[in-house]
């Protein structure tokens, strides 16, 4: 990870007065203000200005790496301890010597925020996050200057370092707060310290880590632990392990479809591409919200967005206009054609959740083109732990239930999802496997046999499984694709 420092440059100095630790020179050196304009923790991106952050890691200890950084034009290097092959080198640097680098960092992220003094808004839940973040975005960018995690820069190193890129003008920042166990939201959340925090809702992403889902609701709520006194907690109100906590306090406020929300979305309305709903809050009613995208999970995300605005001091009108204003990034129900078959490219990760509302979005399209069939390619979800088999199984019988004409799976772990398609009533013969994520040309061609003219394709699997491998391969091959409508069942 390498990021640019958004107030241009720091300083050594200025490294160790907020870090505490102890600065080591380099024989002959003795200059305290050494300046960075950025840093990076993977030597490979080391340069002149540039300051390394040598973390320790189980596989990889970014200590053995200090000479390449140096060696590439580095003078400024963030360590534990100095190895005795940079002792012995004749490289110039000017390194702080702390307890924990890590600890360092965030350390660093929180003294430069508060210098800049913006307004926070701390996102976290199981799915929904980056989304959430878009629409969130989308809806302070018409009025504020804004600043929001890029990418997935929103791990315990990940989203300090975003927030070192944050503009003298910020006026509001987005943060993305991700997490695999305990302790991890706490940490980001007390180094952010949000004016408002929002969790999306409660999944079973991470059940491999934290067993279960009230173990997963008790890291998400750690985001509370940084919130500022007078913040809010937006919260999932159709979740109810969200509901009737102690810890909630009187500033959290509930958003969703139950009747008793705060922020409740009513008379949802679907066309090709878009959403349209209505929101009420405080004793009245907004009407005819529209979104550029489909399904009930971007209406919660869209609300949230509505939330925060309203805190922001934003207009109905303004609010409206920005969520009008958003935009899917990276592999998030992209919808697009590819030759006469409409694609759902949604590759970007997987729950069980959001694999359930991929469905549904799937399903609304083929209802809203009144042609053609619903086709799936699910692939594996990690991170399920004991429970993977059943999480698998309901994804494959939700799918039958709502229709599903043919079903491909992608990986070893989908083999379970067309276990559960089987389970639901789907027939043997619509139903095709490919167990091996490292050919992905092989479910490409059970497709280009497979898929007719009208047909919607949903491609769906988690990060690891690199599913959007399938649809470059269709696209490369797209005159091959519904040339006749062929009829050609099997198994690989």
């Amino acid at each position: 990870m390498k990021v640019n420092v958004g107030c241009n440059v720091l300083t050594m100095n200025e490294l160790a007065d907020i870090c505490g630790g102890m600065l080591c020179f380099s024989r002959g050196e003795t200059n305290r203000n050494v300046p960075f304009r950025s840093v990076c923790t993977d030597s490979r991106e080391a340069e002149k200005d540039a300051l390394f952050v040598a973390l320790g890691g189980a596989r990889v200890d970014g200590h053995d790496y200090i000479n390449a950084a140096l060696s590439l034009g580095g003078e400024c290097v963030l360590c534990e301890r100095i190895p005795d092959s940079v002792s012995l080198a004749d490289k110039k640097y000017v390194a702080l010597i702390v307890e924990d680098t890590l600890h360092a960092i965030g350390d660093l992220a929180k003294a430069y925020d508060r210098r800049l003094n913006s307004k926070k808004i701390a996102i976290t839940g199981s799915v929904g996050k980056t989304t959430t973040k878009e629409f969130v975005a989308a809806v302070l960018a018409e009025n504020l200057r804004l600043h929001k995690t890029e990418g997935n820069y929103n791990s315990t190193i990940g989203m300090p370092l975003s927030m070192l890129t944050m503009r003298n003008e910020t006026e509001v920042s987005v943060l993305e707060m991700g997490m695999s166990n305990f302790g991890e939201i706490e940490y980001l959340s007390n180094i952010a310290e949000p004016d408002v925090a929002i969790i999306t809702n409660i999944g079973s992403s991470h059940m491999e880590y934290l067993g279960t889902r009230e173990n997963i609701c008790r890291a998400k709520l750690e985001v509370v632990s940084g919130l500022k006194k007078d913040g809010i907690l937006l919260l999932n109100g159709d979740e109810p392990l969200l509901r009737g906590r102690e810890e909630l306090g009187d500033n959290a406020f509930f958003v969703g479809f139950a009747r008793d929300c705060h922020f409740r979305a009513q008379n949802v309305r679907y066309s090709m591409g878009n959403t349209v709903f209505d929101i009420s809050y405080g004793g009245k009613t907004v009407e005819n919200i529209k979104i550029p995208t489909m399904g009930k999970h971007n209406v919660y995300a869209a609300c949230f967005a509505y939330a925060v605005g309203l805190q922001m001091e934003l207009s109905d009108e303004v609010i409206k206009r920005g969520l009008a204003n958003f935009r899917p990034i990276g592999m998030r129900q992209n919808i697009y054609q590819i030759g006469d078959v409409t694609v759902i490219e949604d590759c970007y990760n997987a729950a069980p959740e959001s694999m359930k509302a991929a469905i549904d979005v799937l399903r609304e399209v083929v209802l809203q083109k009144d042609e053609g069939r619903m086709i799936a390619l699910l692939g594996d979800m990690y991170e399920l732990g004991v429970g993977a088999k059943r999480f698998h199984e309901e994804v494959g019988m939700e799918f039958a239930r709502k229709g599903g004409a043919e079903l491909f799976t992608f990986g070893e772990l989908a083999d379970m999802i067309a276990g559960g398609a089987m389970l639901g009533g789907m027939p043997i013969a619509n139903i095709f496997c490919n167990r091996n994520v490292s050919q992905p040309e092989v479910s490409a061609e059970m497709l280009l046999r497979e898929l007719r003219r009208g047909d919607t394709l949903l491609v769906k699997a988690s990060r690891g499984a690199a599913a959007e491998r399938v649809l470059r391969y269709l696209e490369e091959h797209r005159e091959r694709l519904c040339v006749q409508d062929k009829n050609i069942n099997g198994v690989f």
